[in-house]
């Protein structure tokens, strides 16, 4: 079939008048080597972008359940490992950090033995009420 040039170029007035004479101009007649540079760069960052972002929702198995993976680069010491309770609680990160334990853990078993407890003393699972 034989293109009519004269229906053609009716179009392309058309679309010009109703778009503007940007809508029927070749891509890259406007294109140049610095706006080739620039969108380079747009790429390259935009594929940082998505790369950060996938690690920051990349998901772990843990016993047949998939977790965020930032759950574990954040707090991994969450679980007193004297009584075995994990917390939420902030003024539970202090006693994690200076003493290996939750602050119900510190109140019960350290307060007032500090020594005891920094020579390597650790109550018996017996002596732990959950």
């Amino acid at each position: 079939m034989k293109k009519d040039l004269n229906e053609i170029a009716k179009y392309e007035v058309a679309i010009s008048k109703k778009y503007g004479k940007e809508a029927i101009q070749h891509p890259k007649s406007d294109w140049t080597d610095e706006k080739e540079e620039e969108y380079q760069q747009q790429i390259r960052e935009l594929h940082q972008k998505e790369i950060k972002y996938r690690e920051k929702n990349e998901k772990v198995e843990v016993d047949g359940i998939l977790v965020s993976k930032k759950l574990f680069s954040r707090d991994e010491d969450r679980v007193c490992p004297v009584c075995s309770s994990y917390s939420f609680e902030l003024r539970d990160n202090v006693y994690m950090t200076k003493f290996d334990c939750c602050f119900k853990c510190y109140i019960q078993w350290i307060e007032g033995r500090e020594n005891r407890w920094k020579s390597g003393w650790r109550p018996t699972k017996k002596g732990i009420k959950l």
